[in-house]
């Protein structure tokens, strides 16, 4: 059972999350037993041993699942997310933001972060292809796994 007012929560941004991202998040919240909340516009199955994780399941489409992690998140949490402007939202709030390569997103580095986004989102809207990021790799778990566990070692610590 989890601590009904806990010092934070651990918010995972679902829909998108690589699966391995998603199989560390259950390791880390069932040995830790952190409040864990996957937000996704999709059913997903929790593992029986995660007891401390639950989804919030949103309608599809217009950001659904970000606006509730906005809207529900709090200065401490720790959020994993890909999407840079839903982190900009989210470091803003003074929560900490992790992609799933395991890049920590923050103060010092969420502006330039969101500048080089819309530039190639803007890039794409004029026609011009470009490559997208490469599939995820077992590099790219461990880095993820070792950013998270930084972060709800110090969270704790605190």
């Amino acid at each position: 059972m989890t601590n009904p007012n806990p010092p934070f929560r651990l918010w995972v941004d679902a829909d998108a999350a690589p699966r391995d991202v998603k199989e560390v998040v259950f390791r880390a919240a069932s040995r830790l037993q952190i409040e864990t909340i996957l937000v996704a516009a999709c059913s997903m199955t929790i593992p029986n041993f995660a007891a401390t994780v639950r989804l919030v399941q949103v309608n599809a489409g217009n950001d659904a699942a970000d606006q509730f992690i906005v809207k529900h998140s709090r200065a401490g949490d720790i959020a994993v997310t890909a999407d840079i402007p839903l982190a900009a939202l989210l470091v803003a709030k003074l929560v900490l933001a992790i992609d799933p390569r395991g890049d920590v997103y923050d103060e010092r580095n969420i502006k330039s972060r969101l500048a080089a986004r819309d530039f190639f989102e803007s890039v794409r809207a004029a026609g011009i292809q470009t490559t997208g990021a490469a599939p995820y790799n077992s590099k790219d778990k461990k880095a993820f796994a070792d950013s998270l566990d930084r972060a709800l070692t110090k969270m704790i610590k605190e």
